[in-house]
């Protein structure tokens, strides 16, 4: 079951698709999977000049990359910088670095690229759920200026000053973080990699991946292409393909259920006070509350249940309460979107990377 309609496709100018694969192409890299991953790689490769085909089983952005919260956070779950230092050396070290740059990244690439995704760097705030969770936001702090993130710690204060709300204890804030419309992001990706020569076929779910004579050859409902490499890039959308010719890579991910929900927009003489400075806000909580406004002023916010049964109305019930009890002047609260979709989450939920075959990989 996926929700029809998400706030994003609601909002975000629509895209053209791309037509279908059909028949035989040739190309240096396939890349399976229009997401932010797979398009930027695509991207990328194409700007070292790489001829590049990009294989979308529905349409860009409509899995996990356009239905996502759209936070953008410079920083990891589960893992804080020394952890991943002492895991992977000195790979561990660039990882380190790539995640403590990828939120200023990803906002240079945007406007390096002209894409209109409705981008907001106003910072992402880290605050403890709880006062002996300052200890671990500050931990997390000092490991990460460290190693030279823009980040520092605030007070409870602060923390009500920022958030709008004194349900919290204070936190590390960082500069660089902030929010964008995730699906108006993909589809921009898109159109910048196709602007650097990137084919990008859409409603071509992949049916086999085979290893020929030089290479690959990769195989649609009514298509193949030949190539020298692949760059699988479908995250938790990836089973129809993972489970029947990748078993091992299906079973390295559990799939969760994660709900979005958006607010009516909230009135100008309450945003004075909720969030003022509109930065994206995201707690220590393992079952994180998170929080962040769209263009439009609509709280976007969300969560998850261990049981999906009657999904819709008993997620709309806890976030109203979340809500409510963080921000009591927005009482009662109405939802005008409500959706969901599947995070990849690995069981000790660090990032995995497979090579799956020669000049085969997997994100």
């Amino acid at each position: 079951m996926q929700d029809p309609k998400t706030l994003w496709e609601d909002v975000s100018p629509p895209r053209v698709p791309a037509p279908a694969l059909k028949g035989q192409v040739r190309a240096d890299v396939v890349v399976i999977g229009g997401g932010f991953t797979g398009l930027v790689c695509a991207l990328r490769l194409a700007q070292a000049g790489r001829d590049v085909v990009v294989l979308e089983g529905a349409q860009v952005g409509a899995g996990g990359s356009g239905r996502n919260n759209g936070q953008v956070i410079p920083g990891i779950a589960g893992m804080d910088p020394v952890e991943i230092e002492r895991a992977y050396g000195e790979t561990g070290e660039r990882l380190v670095h790539l995640i403590r740059d990828a939120a200023e990244a990803l906002f240079t690439l945007a406007r390096q690229e002209n894409i209109a995704c409705e981008a907001e760097q106003t910072g992402w705030f880290q605050p403890a759920h709880a006062p002996e969770y300052l200890t671990v936001s500050q931990r997390r702090n000092d490991q990460w200026a460290a190693r030279g993130a823009p980040c520092y710690m605030v007070d409870r204060a602060e923390s009500a000053r920022i958030i709008g709300s004194d349900a919290w204890f204070g936190g590390s804030f960082n500069p660089t973080g902030g929010h964008i419309n995730p699906l108006m992001l993909a589809r921009g990706l898109a159109a910048a990699a196709e602007r650097n020569g990137v084919r990008i076929f859409e409603g071509t779910p992949v049916t086999d991946v085979d290893r020929t004579a030089d290479g690959w050859r990769v195989s649609g409902l009514a298509g193949q292409v030949d190539c020298a490499a692949v760059v699988m890039a479908t995250n938790a959308y990836g089973a129809e393909i993972t489970q029947k010719l990748l078993p091992g890579v299906s079973r390295s991910v559990v799939p969760v259920r994660a709900w979005q929900l958006a607010t009516e927009p909230v009135p100008e003489r309450l945003r004075q006070d909720i969030l003022p400075g509109r930065a994206a806000m995201s707690d220590t909580r393992n079952d994180l509350q998170y929080f962040r406004y769209d263009a439009r002023h609509a709280l976007v916010t969300g969560g998850a249940l261990f049981n999906p049964f009657n999904g819709t109305a008993r997620i709309q019930k806890l976030l109203a309460r979340r809500l409510q009890h963080a921000f009591p002047a927005l009482a009662p609260v109405r939802f005008s979107h409500v959706w969901s979709g599947f995070v990849a989450v690995t069981p000790d939920r660090r990032p995995r990377f497979h090579r799956l075959g020669p000049d085969f990989w997997d994100a």
